[in-house]
C-alpha cells in the first residue's frame, strides 16, 4: 500500500488551516485606501506575508521550504516535510461579497506528469475574505489537496490540454482523506468528455472559416 502524507491523512491540514487564518487576522492592517478596493491587491499583499511566513507558521512541520518561483511555475509556494513528501501550495484569494469568479488552478496534463511520483502533493490554500473597515478579515481558510475537492464544485476550462478551475468559488465541497486513484480516474473521465465537446466546437470552427474563406475567393482584388 502507498504510503500517504501523515499531514491530509490525519486533522494536521485543518490544524495548519486555522493557524493560517490566525495569524493573517493578527497582522496590522497591510492595505491602504487604494489597494482596499482591489481584489487583486488585497490577494498579492495576502500572499507575500503567507510567502514570508509560512515556513514560522508550519513549525516542525517543514524539512525545506521556498517561495522562490517563476511567473509560470505550478505554485506559489513549495515544501517538503520531514516524511520526505514534496508539496505544492497555489494561494488563492477570495472576496466573499464578489458574486462569482472560477479561479484557475493547474493544468489537466501538469497534474498528470507531477501525481506519476506519490510523493508529491499538489496543495491549494484557498482564503475567504471580507473588507471591513480598511481591514481583511479572514472568514475561512481550506488547505487541502486537489485530489480533496470533489469534482461537483470543479470544472475544466479550455486553456492548452484543458485547465482545471473551481466552477465557483463560493462554492466548495471537500471530500477529507479522499483517494488520489479515485480521483485521478475521476479526471480521466471527465476528460473523456470535454475533448469531443471541443473537438465539436473546433468542427463548427472550420466550417465558420471555410464560409469565410469562399467569400473572400469571390472577392474582387
Amino acid at each position: 500500500m502507498t504510503k500517504k502524507s501523515s499531514i491530509f491523512y490525519t486533522d494536521k491540514y485543518k490544524e495548519i488551516a486555522e493557524r493560517i487564518k490566525t495569524f493573517l487576522n493578527g497582522q496590522k492592517d497591510f492595505l491602504s485606501a487604494r489597494t482596499l478596493n482591489s481584489p487583486r491587491a488585497v490577494g498579492d499583499a495576502i500572499e507575500n506575508i503567507i510567502a514570508d511566513n509560512f515556513q514560522k507558521i508550519l513549525g516542525d512541520l517543514v524539512g525545506e521550504y521556498s517561495s522562490s518561483f517563476a511567473r509560470r511555475a505550478m505554485a506559489d509556494l513549495a515544501f517538503t516535510d520531514k516524511e520526505g513528501f514534496y508539496y505544492v501550495v497555489d494561494v488563492k484569494t477570495h472576496r466573499l461579497d464578489t458574486k462569482f469568479n472560477m479561479p484557475n488552478l493547474t493544468s489537466v496534463e501538469r497534474l498528470s506528469r507531477f501525481y506519476e511520483e506519490d510523493v508529491n502533493y499538489f496543495l491549494l490554500l484557498k482564503i475567504d475574505y471580507q473588507i471591513e473597515g480598511t481591514k481583511a478579515v479572514i472568514k475561512h481558510v481550506t488547505f487541502a489537496p486537489i485530489e480533496f475537492f470533489d469534482w461537483d464544485c470543479l470544472t475544466i476550462g479550455a486553456l492548452g490540454w484543458g485547465q482545471i478551475q473551481i466552477a465557483n468559488a463560493n462554492v466548495v465541497n471537500l471530500i477529507p482523506k479522499n483517494s488520489r486513484k479515485k480521483w485521478m480516474l475521476e479526471l480521466c473521465d471527465t476528460l473523456f468528455e470535454f475533448y469531443p465537446k471541443e473537438i465539436g466546437k473546433i468542427t463548427e470552427r472550420i466550417d465558420h472559416f471555410k464560409k469565410i474563406r469562399k467569400f473572400w475567393e469571390k472577392k474582387k482584388e
